[in-house]
């Protein structure tokens, strides 16, 4: 008898990266390869690039920006951070965003262990964080799977200092900067980061993408659903913060409550945009109603082009 996971990942091998391998031109693992430290040469700057790579002097002297290029390296450690908090059980039953987050963990770990490379993931939730070390093989994409399939754990009791200070307290907004300083703290290589959220809570993210990007290739998939960003009109209801469990009576027909909703939704969607920009990491949304392999496409060929 197989497990949910088993079944999962066997649905997404056939279903999604058999399609997967017919799109991608090349193998998946010299998509994502990792930046080397030993200079090969130089090339001229195309739009896209890194400009972090620029060798200025090169620059100075011939009038053009000049990329220095890398050997890169053989393998890749890939980090997967999976938001698993109350905003991400958002969606209709079978596929919402955590539906939408297992897919895409497991397609992608898959991905990534079939080209030898290894891959870790951090799960982020009520509870202490939880952690699957880095390691590669179909097995080990299995064992992420178990993670995700198991409940979060109840909310931390209101105890002893200690205990407060290895959770985050309960009925709070997810901390967002704290979801990315942990993968910080153990991504001691370079690595590939890929941060799957909804990017709904609070903390100075901004700050803390913008330090994991210093080190680190960080790419950030959001996942979202209808109701993150459409207000239904069905008159007089009752809504719930899914982070915090606060309730609110709300008119949804009021003219200045709707304009006030599409303004709130318009600036954090605007927020991501311009703060991922800022610290050059890949966005890409993927809606829960989205094709899974084009969405992949996506990541990849997006990744591809910016290492060419």
């Amino acid at each position: 008898m197989r497990t949910a996971p088993e079944r999962l990942l066997l649905r997404l091998e056939w279903r999604v990266l058999r399609r997967l391998d017919g799109r991608l031109q090349g193998s998946y693992r010299t998509a994502y390869r990792g930046s080397g430290t030993d200079l090969t040469g130089l090339r001229p700057y195309v739009e896209g690039d890194d400009a972090r790579h620029i060798d200025w002097n090169v620059t100075a002297r011939l009038a053009e920006p000049y990329l220095r290029v890398f050997t890169e390296d053989r393998e890749l450690t890939a980090w997967l951070v999976l938001d698993r908090s109350a905003s991400m059980a958002v969606g209709a039953p079978g596929r919402g965003k955590q539906d939408v987050l297992a897919e895409l963990a497991l397609a992608l770990a898959r991905l990534f262990s079939r080209g030898g490379n290894r891959v870790g993931a951090l799960l982020y939730d009520t509870g202490p964080v939880r952690t699957v070390p880095p390691g590669t093989g179909r097995r080990h994409v299995l064992r992420i799977g178990a993670e995700l399939d198991r409940p979060p754990p109840p909310p931390p009791p209101r105890g002893t200092g200690r205990a407060r200070s290895r959770r985050r307290p309960p009925s709070q907004p997810t901390n967002l900067a704290a979801m990315l300083e942990a993968v910080a703290r153990l991504a001691r290589r370079r690595s590939l980061i890929i941060v799957i959220s909804d990017f709904i809570g609070e903390g100075d993210w901004e700050r803390a993408l913008l330090a994991l990007t210093r080190r680190h290739e960080v790419a950030v998939l959001r996942v979202l659903d209808i109701a993150d960003d459409h207000l239904p009109l069905i008159g007089l209801v009752v809504v719930e913060d899914a982070e915090t469990g606060e309730q609110l009576v709300i008119d949804s027909g009021d003219p200045l409550l709707r304009e006030r909703f599409r303004t709130g939704v318009a600036d954090r969607n605007a927020r991501l945009a311009a703060g991922t920009r800022r610290a050059g990491a890949a966005l890409h949304l993927v809606a829960t109603g989205d094709d899974l392999t084009e969405a992949l496409v996506e990541v990849v060929t997006h990744t591809q082009r910016r290492r060419a």
